[in-house]
Parts: structure tokens; sequence; C-alpha cells
């Protein structure tokens, strides 16, 4: 891979993690600090236990992201879907900022050379590329679990974090430079 496609894919990488933070942040920041914990069903997630799924991911994958296994030892994956009544929006919240401290710290320090580099996970060699990749995909999943859940929890409430419904013609019709956005640029959330 050249310099210049790294260096470009790299740009993208850290444009689309700090896209699904913004996004997911937009969905948090309508939710009322008990729905953060509303389950919806005996096999669903709540928006903080995906929180705190994310954040023990994102420690374990972007800690020490090109020297050690992906994976950490002290890792407990399933402890990351167990409820804790005693948690608080303050707790979710440092545990989001966290997870994201760490993947964001990892990706500014990726030069152009590292992209085709070797790392694992679980034991798995993947290029950096690939592991990123894995990463961007796998964080996209869960935070359109937090927008479903926000979007639903909120119902008539939710504001749209990107073009509301039935207002695509009206965007369109904006030139470029005066459009207005949300948080990230999926359609219709």
């Amino acid at each position: 891979m050249t310099d210049s496609l790294a260096t470009r894919y790299l740009e993208e990488a850290r444009r689309q993690f700090r896209g699904h933070k913004r996004l997911g942040e937009g969905a948090i920041a309508q939710l009322k600090d008990e729905e953060l914990f509303v389950i919806l069903d005996p096999e669903a997630n709540s928006v903080a236990i995906i929180i705190k799924h994310l954040a023990g991911n994102m420690r374990s994958r972007f800690t020490d992201f090109l020297t050690t296994d992906g994976e950490k030892p002290d890792r407990h994956r399933d402890q990351e879907f167990e409820a804790n009544a005693n948690t608080t929006r303050a707790e979710v919240m440092r545990w989001w900022e966290q997870g994201w401290a760490c993947v964001l710290s990892a990706m500014e320090s990726l030069e152009p050379e590292d992209v085709t580099r070797t790392v694992t996970i679980r034991g798995e060699a993947h290029t950096v590329l690939q592991a990123v990749n894995r990463q961007i995909a796998h964080y996209a999943y869960h935070i359109g679990q937090i927008v479903f859940l926000a979007k639903h929890l909120r119902s008539r409430e939710w504001k749209s974090l990107s073009i509301p419904r039935g207002r695509s013609e009206e965007f369109n019709r904006q030139p470029v430079t005066e459009r207005k956005r949300g948080p990230s640029s999926p359609r219709g959330t």
C-alpha cells in the first residue's frame, strides 16, 4: 500500500470512529438517566450494557494495539453484559469516554507504514487495516443498537441525528455548503 493511500485510509478510519462516537453521544444525550438501563426483553441489552461492552472491547483491542494481542488476559467479556443496579449515568459515561480515549489515542499514533503490519486478536493474525476495519464495523453495529434503543425509548420526543424523516427533498435542495447535519450522516436516524 502506498504511503498516500495508507495516509488517506488512516484519516478515513479516524473520521469514521469520531463519527460513530458523535452519533452515539447524540442518541445517549436524548435519554433520561433511567432510560439508559431499560431492557426491552430478557435477551436484550440496555444502552448502559452496550456501552459497558463497547468500553471493554475498546480497552482490550486498542491498549498496546501494535504490540499485544487484542484480547487482553484481564478482559472478562461475559461480565460486560451483566447489569449492576447501582450503576449511574456518570459511570456509564466514564466507560464511554475511557473506551473512546483508547481507540482515538491508538489511531492517532498510527503511521502509514503501520497499516500493513500484523497484529493479533485472540491469536488470529490481522493486518492493521483488517483489525481497524473489524472494529469500525463492530462499533457501528453497537452504535446502531444504541440509536435504535434511544429512538424507541424517546418515541415522539426523538430528535433526528441526521436528515429528519420526510425532509430529504428539502435537504437535497440546499447547497452543499449550507447543509446542516447532525452528529453523523446515516439516513433516517
